[in-house]
């Protein structure tokens, strides 16, 4: 049976806004614990491809369904900006090999115009990289690497069902630099279950001794569907504590701001220069296509959602039509809803002008607890505020 899709509207991207390319990779190795991401392993697959599929679950059929739906963006896009900066997410896009991601960035090009300045990024699993992958990566014309660590404490990486050995990371993001990688950011996760204070201080010193310019950290989440959440519910694994996580987030927060690194936005900091311009867009209003089984997309006040399975992404595509499972055209409402709890995250802070009168003086009401902080036409978070952001919006839409 055929898989049903939407049609989507015609859309122009609206000048003057960031325009990216996100490209998902659905394809993982083993399955994390604490994931509920879009991603597949090569059990869950089957690594062969479906009779009724043109080989959506292997990473050639992937990459020809990819080229396929690019081809089509372009020409429903019709005159297309230049693309600004390019995301390749996942899942693992590391496990394409270098040669898998080149082609990758070479199907972009093939249909869409890279800026001369693009910030060309792809996500990466330190076990699988090494200094020949980072070599032909700045070759091929990627400027920027994201590596997935979430800690150096064995423990804590048992806790996640992380597989990689713990200074792995770190050797990678420094092969990184040497093979002309300015750009190098490592990825941590605090809160988990069994992990102190000390562990994370040692893996944010870690990571700073590494030479990155740029950390995220994000507070552990239970996601409804996971294996963590299975074992909480078990009573095998106790749930994050609120009053841990804030407490992890200050530490991690006093010791990059000592070691040169500013937030910029609630859970990244960047030394100056190193803030990711991709996510910056998502977060200030930008555009861009998403690509990819299960990726998402933004354009013209439109939200769209590919369908999840890469069989079904494959099929679909194998009969000429965009693999959209369905998209919402949003209104002045609902768009400025978003603009308040993205703007309202960001180091710049959020413009007073966006609000009406009535959010204004809830605003008010937030400076006066000590939540949010004047700034010129901007109302910033303070560091409490910081560690309340989603109530600070909460209370700002009423």
């Amino acid at each position: 049976m055929a898989v049903e899709t939407k049609v989507l509207p015609g859309l122009t991207a609206r000048p003057g806004r960031p325009f990216g390319v996100y490209i998902h990779v659905p394809f993982c190795a083993t399955r994390c614990g604490y994931c509920d991401f879009n991603t597949y392993t090569p059990a869950e697959l089957g690594g062969v491809d479906s009779p009724a599929s043109p080989g959506g679950g292997t990473q050639e059929g992937w990459l020809a369904a990819l080229r396929a739906e690019l081809r089509l963006a372009a020409a429903h896009l019709g005159d297309a900006p230049d693309v600004q900066t390019v995301f390749v997410g996942g899942g693992t896009p590391s496990l394409l090999g270098a040669a898998g991601l080149t082609t990758v960035l070479d199907s972009v090009r093939e249909h869409f115009t890279l800026a001369p300045d693009a910030e060309v990024t792809t996500e990466s699993n330190p076990e699988s990289t090494s200094p020949d992958f980072f070599a032909r990566l700045r070759t091929a014309g990627f400027t920027r690497l994201s590596l997935g660590m979430q800690s150096t404490a064995p423990h804590v990486l048992a806790a996640l069902d992380r597989v990689h050995s713990p200074g792995r990371a770190l050797d990678a993001a420094r092969e990184a630099r040497v093979e002309g990688f300015d750009h190098v950011s490592i990825d941590l996760i605090y809160g988990t279950p069994g992990e102190s204070d000390d562990d994370l201080m040692r893996s944010v010193d870690a990571a700073i001794g590494a030479g990155v310019d740029h950390l995220s950290a994000y507070a552990l989440i239970v996601e409804d569907g996971t294996a963590l959440a299975r074992r909480v519910r078990r009573g095998e694994m106790p749930a994050p504590d609120d009053d841990v996580l804030a407490r992890r987030y200050e530490l991690l927060d006093r010791r990059l701001a000592d070691a040169g690194f500013d937030w910029y936005e609630v859970s990244n900091w960047a030394r100056p220069g190193g803030q990711c311009r991709h996510n910056v867009g998502y977060w200030e209003g930008g555009e861009w296509w998403g690509a990819g089984p299960g990726a998402h997309g933004y354009v013209d006040a439109t939200r769209w959602w590919n369908v999840k399975h890469p069989n079904a992404y494959a099929e679909v595509l194998g009969r000429g039509a965009l693999p959209v499972a369905d998209f919402e055209q949003l209104d002045a409402e609902t768009s400025h809803i978003e603009d308040v709890m993205l703007g309202v995250r960001m180091r710049s802070g959020l413009p007073v002008a966006v609000l009406s009168g009535a959010e204004r003086d809830r605003a008010a009401l937030a400076v006066d607890d000590g939540l949010l902080r004047p700034d010129g036409d901007r109302l910033v978070l303070t560091d409490p505020g910081r560690l309340l952001a989603d109530a600070v919006v909460r209370d700002l839409l009423g």
